[in-house]
This record gives structure tokens, C-alpha cells and sequence, in this order.
């Protein structure tokens, strides 16, 4: 369970986050590229946050963690400049894919009956071995 702190230091590296990284975006002039970041988690000592981005198209969406990877040095140093006067230490910064929508999506073509998953059972597969 989060304590307020760790809630609050969240939101304050999302925020940031976004606008660094959609900043990065619009000054590189990468076009038809969103990306947003749907969650942080921050560990109880306050060493490590987790960030959850969703990446849009998500065909370049493993291309785009790579690259914020190699860059999470950069990333981190810009966001401790935003965040010195409320932060005394900035956690070090994991990035995944957030596939939630990809979940909820597939969820929803099961209800519609689109894809069901009890009639073909190669869909449960898929998500399996993923």
C-alpha cells in the first residue's frame, strides 16, 4: 500500500515526466508519436520509481522504450532540475510498457464477441506466452 507521500512524490514525477519526454518529442519534430505516462510508483524508501508509458502508435512503441532507456541518465538529470526545491533526492527511474489498453481492448472483443476466447482456444495462448 502507498502512503500519501509516496502518492504525492508520484504525481510529481508524472507530471514532470510528461513534459520532458513529450517535450523531447515536439523539439526532436517527431511527428505522429504520442507519448504518455499513465503511472508512477514510487518504492517505500523512495529509491526507485517505476514508470508505466504508453506509447502510441504501438508499433514503435518498443523502438521508443529502448531509446528513453539509453537516455534515462539524461532524463533523470532534467527531472532533478525541475524537481530540486521539492525534492531532496530524485529515485532512480525504471520505464516499462504500460498494456492495459491492450488488455482491456482484448477484454472488450471478448465481450462483443469478436474474438472469444472459450471458442478458440489460441487466443488464451497468446496471452500466455506474452
Amino acid at each position: 500500500m502507498e502512503t500519501n507521500r509516496q502518492k504525492k512524490i508520484g504525481g510529481v514525477l508524472q507530471k514532470d515526466l510528461v513534459d520532458i519526454l513529450q517535450g523531447e518529442v515536439r523539439k526532436n519534430g517527431i511527428t505522429n508519436l504520442v507519448i504518455s505516462v499513465s503511472k508512477v510508483s514510487v518504492t517505500t524508501d523512495l529509491s526507485v520509481a517505476t514508470v508505466y508509458l504508453s506509447i502510441f502508435p504501438q508499433e514503435k512503441a518498443k523502438e521508443t522504450l529502448e531509446a528513453i532507456k539509453t537516455n534515462t541518465t539524461l532524463i533523470k538529470h532534467d527531472l532533478s532540475q525541475r524537481v530540486r526545491l521539492q525534492l531532496r533526492r530524485v529515485p532512480n527511474l525504471v520505464f516499462f510498457i504500460d498494456d492495459s489498453l491492450d488488455y482491456i481492448e482484448k477484454i472488450d472483443n471478448a465481450l462483443a464477441g469478436k474474438e472469444n476466447p472459450i471458442e478458440n482456444r489460441d487466443l488464451l495462448e497468446k496471452r500466455r506466452k506474452s
